[in-house]
């Protein structure tokens, strides 16, 4: 099955080489002359067991789990660092999480170890981040109406692209690949500036601060209907199971994303009011 998703097209690639190697779903190849898999003719090593295809359980296990991981490490490092390392350990998650999430999304086979120690760095990162908005900016209840809003809207991109309001046409897929690459390049560039002094109003209270971090909001919530089109084209590909942990991976790395853009917004909001 042909399609237009990079990723897709990666891993079922991917997939076909399992196949031919006779680790597909179908199990091993037959031994030439018998018309039966080599492992039942005496003499013969057993046949390695086939791979089971994933399916939409599989993903939504995968992804409760590193739900739960990730909650867990939030809650430890909320409670376990103090405030005199908040910022140093802030930055540390931050980075190590980067170099792990690119590792994993430019790897060509799905790897349950790295996308868990993913989810436990993403965790702790996540949960300085909002120990620092709720406790050291004072900005008490923040971090619950940003987990509910955050949750809410994962829900209602997911009951339109269920009843196909949205759909990832090849068009919208390529657009949404390019504006996430465009935000992305323009808060890299905005972090470096700022390194130096130099304030683009990107990350600032503002009216440029507030619209840019709505534009985040609305291409995170969008980036769900993604990855839901992976997870349906995945399974009638037929991946192996395991490739629903990179599944799991992409919902969490969206839910993290939107999570901490409404955080901000909201802290923007809060702030005026004062």
């Amino acid at each position: 099955m042909k399609t237009s998703n990079p990723v897709l097209s990666r891993l079922g690639q991917a997939a076909e080489r399992e196949r031919a190697a006779g680790y597909g779903p179908y199990g091993p190849p037959a031994q030439p002359g018998y018309g039966q898999p080599y492992a039942s003719a005496p003499g013969y090593p057993a046949a390695p067991p086939a791979v089971r295809p994933m399916t939409m359980d599989d993903v939504v296990v995968k992804t409760v789990t590193l739900l739960g991981v990730t909650g867990v490490s939030a809650v430890a490092a909320w409670n376990l660092i103090p405030n005199s390392l908040l910022g140093a350990a802030w930055i540390g998650a931050a980075v190590v999480g980067l170099v792990l999430g690119l590792v994993i999304s430019f790897m060509r086979m799905a790897n349950p170890v790295l996308v868990v120690a993913y989810a436990v760095v993403e965790g702790a990162f996540v949960g300085l981040v909002s120990k620092f908005f709720n406790d050291i900016m004072g900005y008490s209840g923040i971090v619950l109406q940003a987990v509910v809003a955050t949750f809410g809207v994962f829900f209602l991109m997911a009951f339109l692209y269920r009843a196909r309001v949205i759909r990832a046409t090849p068009k919208f897929t390529k657009i949404m690949i390019a504006v996430m690459g465009g935000l992305f390049a323009a808060m890299l560039i905005n972090f470096v500036l700022s390194l130096f002094g130099v304030s683009t109003g990107l990350r600032d209270n503002g009216p440029i601060g507030i619209i840019f971090s709505l534009v985040c909001i609305v291409v995170a919530s969008l980036s769900f209907i993604l990855n839901f089109d992976e997870i349906e084209q995945g399974v009638r590909m037929g991946l192996p199971q395991r490739y629903s942990w990179t599944a799991a991976f992409g919902i969490l790395v969206g839910l993290i994303w939107l999570y901490l853009e409404i955080l901000r917004l909201l802290s923007f909001l809060q702030s005026g009011d004062d």
